[in-house]
């Protein structure tokens, strides 16, 4: 690949990082669409795994499918372009270890960060299906990198 096409693509990857933490930090800090409002309340937190997982699932009829995806497959979801764009930005991002310790390492500070402002609640769910989104973006990556590279060489 020429130098000028990885400079492009660096700078691409830089925007897109950086436009992802700006609006992941606006849905789980700022948007009232998800609750998300800055008033007196307690710490909220949950330190068992697979508790509020196993609560939205049993409850799925009547929390509504919206409920349920949001938070299940949402919490995968957001962390996705974290793996998959971090190893465009680093190199030495391109090992799963490193990805997925990264991926909780990042979940974590995010999860304490809702606990510490009182937005949201810390959960040890929210971590493994953030971590688990890491994996599955940098599993997108590694294919995408490995067919570009058939590709083109």
């Amino acid at each position: 690949m020429k130098i000028e096409t990885k400079r492009k693509i660096q700078a691409l990857s830089t925007v897109l990082f950086i436009l992802y933490l700006f609006l992941l930090t606006y849905f789980l800090f700022f948007a009232e669409s998800f609750d998300r409002m800055y008033t007196e309340r307690e710490y909220a937190y949950n330190l068992e795994p697979f508790k509020e997982i196993h609560r939205f699932w049993t409850y799925r009829e009547e929390l509504g499918f919206l409920a349920v995806f949001t938070n299940l497959a949402g919490n995968v979801i957001c962390f996705m372009p974290f793996g998959a764009i971090l190893p465009v930005l680093n190199r030495k991002a391109r090992n799963f270890f490193v990805i997925t310790f990264l991926s909780f390492e990042f979940s974590l500070l995010v999860e304490c960060a809702q606990l510490i402002s009182r937005v949201g609640s810390f959960d040890v769910d929210d971590l493994m299906l953030n971590t688990i989104g890491g994996v599955l973006g940098f599993l997108i990556f590694t294919i995408c990198n490995q067919v570009r590279r058939k590709r083109y060489g």
